[in-house]
């Protein structure tokens, strides 16, 4: 016989966590449509050529890649490729500004690790215009995410938010022009730390002098108002910075417009986005407390999304939270509350002999559109009740011959243990 297995990496949850995990996924799914973003699905596997458009690198080493007959296929790795794809190709039919969610499972041949997996759900929302894009939009996706969080129980977020104009300017203005390299060295500080961080700076080649001017102004702290006030008196004249300093302001001041609390805002110099295509805003997200989770939703601003595939010029902004990976560290932290949820509202038992009468009631019930079930496998009433608990059945339904007879049904309250008489219309009532 063949050992019951699946593929490392993946996720695979047993009823009732699968159960809390649909809640969770539901609630942002809700919060996304409540935000006016238009459901997308596209197809698991895209075309190769797709996928590989910015060359080989890490995407290539990530991507689940094969042939049949002579078409070249690949598994999506993400849900921002499919969504450049999509706009490009449907640019004629689509209204702009384009508000569009998508929540689904991608794949990336990561190495195994512990939380990370290769098959797992993204939550991405993005809002795609043609030519420009208010900036409006870049306080607007993380008030949305901000309504996510705070649906979900978490009230101590914080959106770690800065502007990579504003960081390239003061690159420019320090004589660094590297702006891939530095933007990427940077976004390492979590992991490695500031003296690894600074090895590397020094190994590149840069200059002592301009590594400390560096380190210094990324580790600026204090708060968002003194960051603000702060990064005026350097009096930078570069102009990209002093652009990026103008669109912080601005997103920083309509996001706790949009509803989006002071205390859950936190402007960081060192916030980079290591991803090249981001030109302006970018967000981590951490559950003060449990910042060793890392970020559990990110994103920003990209100036052209579909460069690629079109000669249309298409600048977004978006987040995303990788559910599947939130969901494991969740659990792990126990940060997740038991769920009460349940998918059936009550459970029919009916006594021996009796089975016609039960079904009879079912039939009706489901008519009703209420979600029962009935169990027929007989036994003793105990064993029937351990049943329904094990399920979280809030209600059992007994029918017997006392109950046919007076034309009433026995109504069980599994969490309370009480137990009625009551006519089918209080039944419906009582469900």
């Amino acid at each position: 016989m063949i050992k019951p297995s699946i593929l490392s990496g993946m996720m695979e949850l047993l009823p009732q966590d699968q159960i809390l995990f649909n809640e969770i996924k539901d609630t942002i799914e809700e919060t996304f449509k409540k935000y006016g973003f238009l459901p997308l699905d596209t197809p698991v596997m895209e075309k190769q050529e797709i996928l590989f458009a910015k060359g080989g690198g890490e995407t290539s080493k990530q991507v689940y890649a094969f042939e049949k007959g002579s078409s070249k296929i690949g598994l999506r790795y993400d849900l921002t490729v499919p969504l450049a794809r999509y706009v490009s190709q449907y640019f004629s039919d689509i209204n702009f500004p384009f508000r569009r969610y998508h929540i689904a499972k991608v794949y990336r041949g990561e190495r195994n690790q512990r939380g990370r997996y290769r098959e797992f759900y993204q939550c991405d929302i993005d809002i795609v215009g043609h030519e420009k894009l208010s900036l409006y939009n870049d306080a607007e996706i993380p008030a949305a995410m901000s309504e996510v969080f705070t649906k979900l129980g978490f009230s101590n977020f914080k959106f770690l938010f800065n502007n990579r104009k504003l960081l390239n300017g003061f690159f420019e203005s320090i004589g660094l022009d590297d702006f891939i390299f530095t933007l990427r060295t940077i976004d390492k500080l979590d992991k490695i730390g500031e003296d690894n961080v600074k090895n590397e700076f020094i190994d590149y080649g840069l200059d002592s002098k301009v590594i400390d001017k560096l380190l210094d102004f990324i580790a600026t702290k204090g708060t968002n108002d003194e960051i603000i006030e702060y990064l005026e008196g350097l009096n930078i004249s570069n102009e990209l910075f002093q652009e990026g300093l103008k669109e912080l302001k601005f997103v920083y001041e309509n996001m706790k417009a949009l509803g989006v609390k002071e205390e859950n805002i936190q402007i960081q110099l060192s916030i980079t986005r290591g991803l090249d295509y981001y030109t302006g805003s970018v967000y981590e997200t951490i559950l003060t407390g449990y910042e060793s989770i890392g970020s559990v939703c990110s994103g920003g601003r990209y100036e052209n999304l579909a460069e690629n595939y079109t000669k249309q010029k298409l600048p977004g902004v978006g987040m995303s939270i990788g559910l599947t990976r939130l969901f494991y560290q969740l659990n792990e932290s126990n940060l997740l509350k038991e769920s009460s949820a349940h998918i059936t509202d009550c459970l029919i038992i009916p006594m021996k002999g009796y089975e016609n009468n039960g079904i009879e009631l079912l039939t009706e019930l489901r008519k009703d559109d209420k979600m029962v079930q009935i169990y027929l496998e007989g036994g003793k009433l105990k064993k029937q009740f351990g049943y329904a608990d094990k399920l979280n059945v809030p209600y059992t339904i007994i029918i017997g011959e006392e109950e046919v007879k007076s034309k009433t049904y026995s109504l069980r309250n599994m969490i309370t243990g009480e137990q009625v008489s009551c006519s089918y219309d209080d039944l419906i009532k009582y469900l």
